[in-house]
């Protein structure tokens, strides 16, 4: 999709939905995202913009356009970028493009097992320092949203460090993730998603890392024989605005729209916990083998794993990278204690 096809989409769905201002509307802001209108993502979103609307006085109000109306991820960054839309809440994994230093949260067991300690990481000091990476490159992120954590599954048994030697693991393109699994033995490869089942199932690859509900969704556990619940990876969303639009509001708005972000995090947290919790049951009817990690296993885990995917993105993230590493690493031992 073009920009001009952009913003030709961006009209076409206004006048589809009978979108018009409010009387005391002054600000509207169009938020684009992937998810449908039944996921987490949109129901966060949702609670934010009654938030939003609700404490601004009906002055600012956000106009959703979930399931990819506006494009798709890459043409929805560039749109936010332009400034012919407003928002999006886009994955991380589908940042790195326009902001290397977003790699970050490709680094394996980033966060521990621990909810609130890892919401205290996301939103403090390190959360700052990876939204603040992206206001030199047109976008101001006012928030990270957790969106699930990865397993693992194979069709050779992967419950320690050890099984892993000599297996391949389809990843997403990421020098990261590549490295990740280098350093537990085994072989990674960047294969298109949609190319994953069949991957699995003629054993071009042993395996694979999603979330539960997408490996639930894509049935992966049909041609897999052993799931490591490991949460080893957090899959994390970014809120970006348009500068140009997000500097145009008072700061007593700019305020409220930060809080309310930060206030439904939680929830949207909660829903998608329990649509992970809702996909292990799914596919724990296939019978396959399951395996979850506890503290000292992710423990053994990390030990090997985090610090050469964390030297893979120090490679290719520059100097923004390695001020977030430093934050990061601060804040963990402060936090978690190691």
């Amino acid at each position: 999709m073009t920009v001009n096809r952009l913003a030709f989409a961006i009209f076409g769905v206004a006048l589809a939905l009978g979108t018009t201002p409010l009387a005391a509307q002054e600000f509207t802001a169009r938020i684009g995202h992937l998810e449908s209108d039944q996921q987490p993502r949109h129901a966060g979103l949702v609670m934010v913009a009654d938030l939003v609307k609700e404490r601004t006085g009906g002055a600012v109000a956000f106009e959703l356009f979930p399931a990819g109306q506006l494009g798709q991820a890459r043409e929805m960054n560039e749109g936010v970028q332009l400034g012919l839309i407003e928002g999006t809440v886009s994955p991380a994994a589908f940042l790195a493009g326009f902001n290397p230093a977003v790699s970050i949260l490709d680094v394996p067991f980033l966060y521990p097992s621990d909810r609130e300690k890892a919401a205290a990481l996301r939103g403090g000091a390190f959360g700052d320092a990876v939204l603040a990476s992206f206001e030199p490159l047109g976008f101001h992120a006012v928030a990270l949203w957790p969106n699930g954590r990865k397993a693992m599954t194979s069709n050779n048994e992967i419950a320690n460090v050890e099984d892993f030697a000599g297996q391949r693991f389809r990843v997403m393109d990421s020098a990261v993730l590549i490295e990740q699994f280098n350093a537990v033995g085994a072989s990674a490869i960047a294969l298109p998603f949609g190319e994953l089942y069949t991957a699995l199932q003629t054993g071009v690859v042993d395996g694979q890392e999603n979330a539960l509900d997408t490996i639930a969704t894509m049935k992966y556990q049909e041609v897999q024989q052993h799931l490591l619940i490991s949460e080893h990876g957090a899959n994390e969303d970014v809120v970006l605005f348009n500068p140009g639009w997000w500097n145009s509001l008072p700061a007593e708005y700019q305020d409220i729209i930060v809080a309310a972000f930060d206030e439904v995090r939680p929830q949207v947290e909660q829903i998608k916990e329990a649509a992970q919790a809702t996909a292990l049951e799914t596919i724990k009817q296939s019978g396959i083998d399951i395996v979850e990690l506890d503290d000292a296993q992710r423990a053994a885990f990390r030990e090997v794993m985090y610090g050469p995917a964390r030297d893979a993105y120090l490679a290719g993230a520059g100097d923004a990278g390695k001020t977030i590493v430093d934050v990061y690493e601060a804040q963990y031992a402060e936090i978690v204690g190691q």
